[in-house]
């Protein structure tokens, strides 16, 4: 079989059935059944391979985490219903009563409440560093820490993180580097290269690339892996076979896809950077990103999300929502179709102003999850409500 990303996508498939299908076909089914007693009693007590039960494998999700682990260069994996769920297990799993997790500051706001409101009630406690305060990261760290967590990158900031640094820090203080790729998919970055024992992907994001499903997956090292597949296997969190058939069929696309996304979002990023109705623009693959030699140095594209922050506050950003003409005003991301977003009255309008300034987020900063239109039609669009602002 051929190593290479575009193959792995499309030929890495479930066995055929007797019927000689080309393309997998859907197995919705709950259950599996069994030859005789003996079969069923050594399937259960995991002496062979065989699926028993949909909530902890199914041929669907199967061959989608098998198309994951492949594209990440990772040696198992486990799919879930949607990307909180893959986080929320992953912490469950690995982490105990008593523990400590050092995190980037700049997470997903959800990612945020589970560590401020619901980690808490284990006795298990966060300290946060910022984006570009990474040297700070070692005097963090305490004798019970366990998990060194970030996204990069991050959300909705765009900000990178340096790769190859979070590595040698976990390496050096015996810590598992955990790490949300949603936004640049292993299509564009692939953090185990760098030291990451766990990546985790919104698969409802760039990986379905339609707006169609939720889903959620976790892939690393094997022994980790297995120790979310036992939580997730008690707990429930289980991706539905259908959605995993879909994750699939978008994985066959998914290269051709984000190299589109990655070249209208830079000519969309270089267009903004000119407009006098912004005061900044950040993509990570323009030169007057913060980050961008690491950007380069570990993305192969910059990605399909740009932000950028427009005169006036919050009520700028409103006004310029509310002038979008073709974009989609939603809270999702990784869509065909442009989707405009103010973080700080929408995904991230629970956090105190504060909050989101220490993250980034001023008032007037929008993001923009570049589509597949005709960039014309995008950069058109935000143009016009740029005006009317």
């Amino acid at each position: 079989m051929s190593t290479h990303f575009e193959t792995q996508a499309i030929r890495n498939q479930t066995e055929r059935s007797q019927f000689s299908e080309h393309s997998t076909p859907l197995y919705l089914t709950s259950s599996f059944v069994f030859d005789d007693a003996e079969d069923m009693r050594a399937s259960f007590a995991e002496e062979k391979e065989k699926n028993l039960y949909s909530r902890f494998s199914n041929p669907n999700t199967t061959e989608f985490v098998d198309k994951m682990v492949a594209m990440e260069g990772a040696e198992s994996g486990y799919a879930f219903a949607t990307g909180m769920a893959a986080i929320f297990s992953t912490f469950g799993a690995l982490l105990n009563a008593g523990d400590h997790v050092v995190s980037c500051r700049s997470v997903f706001g959800s990612t945020h409440t589970l560590f401020t409101k619901y980690l808490p009630k284990w006795n298990i406690e966060t300290s946060y560093f910022k984006v570009g305060e990474v040297a700070a990261i070692e005097s963090l760290i305490q004798p019970n820490t366990k998990i060194l967590y970030a996204e990069t990158p991050t959300n909705p900031a765009v900000d990178i993180l340096d790769l190859a640094l979070l590595g040698t820090i976990a390496k050096k203080h015996n810590l598992l580097l955990v790490i949300d790729n949603c936004f640049a998919t292993p299509y564009l970055q692939n953090p185990i290269k760098f030291g990451a024992d766990i990546v985790i992907h919104s698969a409802t994001k760039l990986i379905d690339g339609q707006g169609r499903v939720l889903g959620g997956v976790a892939v690393g090292k094997a022994d980790l892996i297995r120790e979310i597949y036992l939580f997730s296997r008690n707990t429930g969190p289980a991706m539905s076979p259908f959605n995993a058939w879909v994750l699939s069929k978008s994985l066959e696309t998914l290269s051709i896809r984000v190299e589109k996304h990655c070249e209208n979002a830079l000519k969309v990023a270089t267009f903004l950077e000119g407009n006098p109705n912004i005061n900044v623009v950040k993509y990570p693959f323009l030169k007057s990103h913060p980050q961008y030699e690491i950007a380069k140095k570990q993305m192969r594209l910059g990605g399909n999300i740009v932000a950028f922050e427009v005169k006036g506050g919050v009520e700028a950003g409103r006004n310029f929502l509310n002038n979008i003409k073709m974009c989609s005003l939603s809270a999702n991301l990784g869509d065909t179709r442009s989707i405009v977003t103010h973080p700080a009255s929408t995904t991230h309008g629970k956090l105190s102003e504060a909050d989101r300034l220490e993250v980034g987020i001023s008032d007037g900063l929008v993001r923009v999850s570049v589509g597949l239109e005709h960039v014309s039609d995008i950069i058109n669009d935000l143009k016009q409500a740029l005006e009317s602002i």
